[in-house]
């Protein structure tokens, strides 16, 4: 039975290194350079977690110069076989109120700027072009368990959601959160590509608590979206993940993952294209 260790990326509002039992830090380099900081590994009720904060613990790494490829490339070689991220989000909804959590299942992808699979073609990356599927790019059963979870705490949660990825810094723009509604987004964030395409890249199973922070910018009435907004409601819903956490990753241990772990591995070998010999 395959040894179950779950990564947990911390986004704004979630990176605390209290959720663990013996924490210790782990320096890490990869191929594709350095993760946004060190690496926390500790237990939450005997489960082994490696903990890493997406924009660095000082916060201080903008959404496209996170190195999404390094991030997941470490936590793979520390032997992660999920991953389970917070982020905060805008409402593109009215039924999403700020404060919501969303276990969101697809993504709308508008970055521009982002490395988006490790089979590049570089030396000492993998060899081939990789043409994955990507028609659930969430982990079903990693959701479920969310998602139940999220019920049982009495959190008001929505079960699916379409992330609008930005590349950002800034929001949006009234005429594209407008745009993004009528493309069927629910949620709008800066961060959810590439992680979730890496992730899969590399078979882990990967799923996201979206916390909806604002209404972005598609509502006339209202305050539009803000720093100040944001980081109010994180607060507020920063204990409510860790707790959701806690309950969570002892949940996805006790299941039998080995014959999802040889599907998701299977799946990527059978979509590289090596070169052909000439």
């Amino acid at each position: 039975m395959v040894n179950i260790k779950i990564g947990i990326i911390g986004g704004s509002g979630l990176n605390n290194p209290k959720l663990f039992e013996d924490v210790q830090e782990c320096k890490v380099t990869t191929p594709f350079g350095d993760p946004s900081d060190v690496l926390l590994e500790g237990k939450i009720d005997g489960v082994p977690c490696v903990l890493l904060a997406r924009h660095g613990r000082r916060h201080s790494i903008m959404p496209t110069n996170v190195n999404y490829r390094a991030n997941i490339w470490a936590l793979k070689s520390k032997g992660c076989t999920h991953i389970v991220v917070s982020t905060a989000c805008g409402s593109l909804r009215e039924h999403i109120a700020p404060g919501d959590f969303v276990i969101i299942d697809q993504f709308i992808d508008r970055t521009t700027k982002r490395q988006q699979t490790f089979y590049d073609g570089e030396d000492g990356h993998p060899p081939g072009i990789l043409h994955l599927p990507m028609d659930v790019p969430f982990c079903k059963d990693t959701r479920k368990i969310l998602l139940e979870t999220c019920k049982e705490l009495g959190y008001s949660v929505h079960p699916k959601g379409t992330m609008v990825t930005i590349e950002g810094p800034r929001f949006s723009s009234k005429a594209e959160s407008l745009m993004f509604r009528q493309w069927g987004g629910d949620v709008i964030n800066m961060t959810t590509v590439p992680e979730v395409i890496l992730a899969k890249e590399l078979g882990l199973f990967y799923a996201a608590v979206a916390m909806a922070t604002d209404m972005d910018s598609w509502k006339d009435d209202g305050e539009p979206v803000n720093v100040e907004k944001v980081l109010r409601t994180m607060k507020q819903n920063s204990e409510k993940v860790t707790n959701l956490l806690k309950k969570v990753i002892s949940k996805i241990a006790a299941e039998d993952w080995d014959s999802r772990i040889k599907a998701s591995k299977e799946s990527v070998e059978m979509n590289v294209m090596l070169p052909i010999p000439l």
